[in-house]
């Protein structure tokens, strides 16, 4: 008989079954009438702590400090969170008399996960200032790290995932959400999503993995996947991160791509992550970052990229993260930086390692190369955007100056066949890969959509523009034909005069009215001009439309005076020049229209 479909009650008792059998939790029992369901059950807890030898008046004075991180009522959840998390990360440190060392007291056993004890409970009634029953919670050693809410196949995932969401309130049991490091929902149908604490619903995640294998329920195999013993502890450990007011947990695509990335950094070998244009490089680049460091006491990590505001953002990203990293000011405190024992990570400009004035390249090279700067330590250099600047002078007189190191290029940019044999050359192979076309799949990022258009210019006639209407109308019906025709009364002038640039202005504005993605306002489009001058005659059209408040224009020009003193012809219109200049001073006047990128 087909599981798809049962009462919900049936799902959970195979769920109840599997987290027992499979993965060999221990299972505690529906605790629906159980009373002072806690997030923190001490008796658990302590039978694991009295198996470590650890003192009792250590235990007492470690629990207690965790309950109180856990309930600071002067802080809110994510900031409990984080306080309780660092504590079950890196143990607590207490004492039992003033003259005494500190000890510390490790609540899990990271090194050998199946030593720590693993719990199931189900019906978990929560009293705090509402009453609430997550459908399964999951301990390790007693402290309650997962919240798992099931829906029978007809119901969706995403009321699971909002039920979670909002018990997380404090108005309702938001208390006991301070030591859970997962937030789970799931069906027969639609499988598992999976986040964290004060995940909202659109970024809860699907895990991916041999994903040929349909012997079982996506539900049920997932579960598995994440939740064995090893599994779950390695991203307890390795892959939670507090990203300035945000709890962020990996995605499959990050998780493994850190994972292979890992086995290169053993064996002290480099290569290229390319992972697709927003899929999340930064934090793969903080959690592999934070490994090297914790895992090789002798580690250094160097962060290079090529562009001032990227330089400031990764900065700006390690720091939202917890994580000290320096910032080099210049070449020479690049240098300098790199001859001591710290700071263990740094970032920098790539164009710092460039000495300005070199006659003889080849001979400065071959100079470093013999008598290269001192460099302490064991040296990994993380270079974000590796396919720019990493294959002339620069990668040369970095190559040279750090002679030992380690590099692993990052990337997300589509490589020319130049661009992707020189990456290869001076980075090797590729470490792990993440495509377009998968992260669109998986919902990460939106997809592209390239049209080309053919406008035709030779619209002169009512005949010719009523065809023109009903091809792009096609798949209305009579009423919302009947509104655009209202709306666009003045078609047959725009489109039987003026120049092409007018008509394809008409014919995106006319999309914006009529295409699904375009005219609700959850869609974008680009149009690419062939140079500076036509980018800025498509602005100047676009703001004689109902779309002149959403447009904006991208290029690479920065306005300067000397760009116009040559320019004055002394006739009655502009020049190119004068009209792209002018056009700028116009935009960089009216700071609704602009923002510097």
């Amino acid at each position: 008989m087909s599981e798809v479909g049962q009462p919900e009650r049936y799902t959970q008792d195979r769920i109840v079954k599997l987290f027992t059998e499979q993965l060999d939790y221990t299972y505690l029992g529906n605790w629906g009438d159980r009373p002072n369901n806690k997030n923190i059950e001490e008796e658990y807890l302590r039978k694991y702590l009295n198996r470590k030898k650890y003192k009792q008046e250590l235990i007492d004075r470690a629990i207690d400090k965790l309950v109180l991180e856990s309930k600071n009522y002067d802080r809110n959840l994510y900031q409990n969170n984080m306080a309780v998390y660092s504590l079950l990360r890196f143990g607590a440190q207490v004492k039992v008399d003033a003259g005494d060392n500190y000890e510390t007291v490790e609540f899990i056993d990271w090194e050998h996960p199946t030593k720590n004890d693993f719990y199931i409970a189900e019906e978990v009634t929560v009293l705090s200032n509402k009453e609430k029953r997550p459908d399964i919670v999951l301990y390790i050693n007693g402290i309650a790290i997962g919240v798992l809410e099931l829906k029978r196949s007809i119901i969706s995932v995403g009321e699971g995932i909002r039920q979670s969401i909002v018990n997380q309130r404090k108005e309702f049991i938001g208390s006991f959400f301070s030591t859970i490091q997962f937030v789970f929902a799931g069906n027969d149908t639609e499988g598992l999503r999976y986040g964290t604490v004060g995940t909202s619903e659109k970024f809860f995640m699907k895990w991916k993995e041999d994903e040929e294998d349909n012997t079982i329920l996506k539900l049920d195999k997932y579960l598995i996947k994440l939740c064995n013993k090893d599994r779950i502890i390695e991203l307890m450990h390795d892959f939670v991160l507090f990203d300035g007011g945000t709890k962020k947990l990996p995605r499959p695509h990050q998780y493994f791509g850190i994972k292979d990335t890992q086995d290169y950094v053993r064996r002290r070998e480099g290569g290229i992550v390319w992972h697709t244009q927003g899929s999340g490089k930064s934090i793969v680049m903080v959690l592999l970052s934070k490994w090297i460091l914790e895992n090789n006491p002798n580690a250094r990590v160097v962060i290079l990229t090529d562009r001032d505001e990227l330089d400031k953002q990764i900065k700006r990203v390690f720091k939202d993260a917890g994580e000290e990293i320096h910032r080099t000011k210049s070449g020479k405190d690049l240098f300098t930086q790199l001859g001591y024992t710290t700071p263990r990570l740094i970032c920098s400009l790539v164009h710092k390692f460039g000495k300005k004035d070199v006659e003889n390249f080849n001979q400065f090279i071959e100079e470093l190369k013999n008598n290269p700067p001192q460099v302490t330590g064991e040296i990994f250099v993380l270079v974000d955007e590796c396919h720019r600047t990493q294959s002339g002078k620069l990668h040369k007189t970095m190559k040279a100056v750090l002679q030992h190191a380690v590099f692993i290029g990052f990337t997300g940019t589509p490589l020319l066949k130049d661009d992707k044999q020189t990456s290869l050359e001076v980075f090797g192979k590729y470490i792990h890969t993440y495509k377009f076309n998968e992260a669109v799949d998986d919902k990460v990022i939106l997809d592209l959509i390239y049209e080309a258009r053919d406008i035709d210019q030779r619209i002169t006639s009512h005949d010719k523009i009523d065809k023109w209407f009903e091809a792009k109308t096609k798949g209305l019906n009579d009423f919302q034909k009947f509104e655009l025709k209202k709306k666009w009364g003045t078609m047959q002038k725009v489109l039987s005069s003026l120049s092409r640039m007018n008509k394809v202005v008409a014919d995106i504005v006319f999309d914006f009215s009529v295409k699904p993605r375009l005219n609700s306002d959850t869609g974008n489009a680009i149009l690419v001009a062939s140079n500076i001058y036509e980018a800025c005659k498509y602005y100047k059209l676009f703001q004689d439309t109902e779309l002149r408040e959403k447009v904006g224009i991208v290029t690479s020009y920065t306005p300067n005076l000397s760009d116009i003193t040559t320019e004055d012809t002394g006739a009655n219109t502009d020049t190119e020049k004068e009209f792209i200049y002018n056009l700028y001073q116009e935009i960089l006047g009216d700071k609704k229209k602009y923002r510097e990128i």
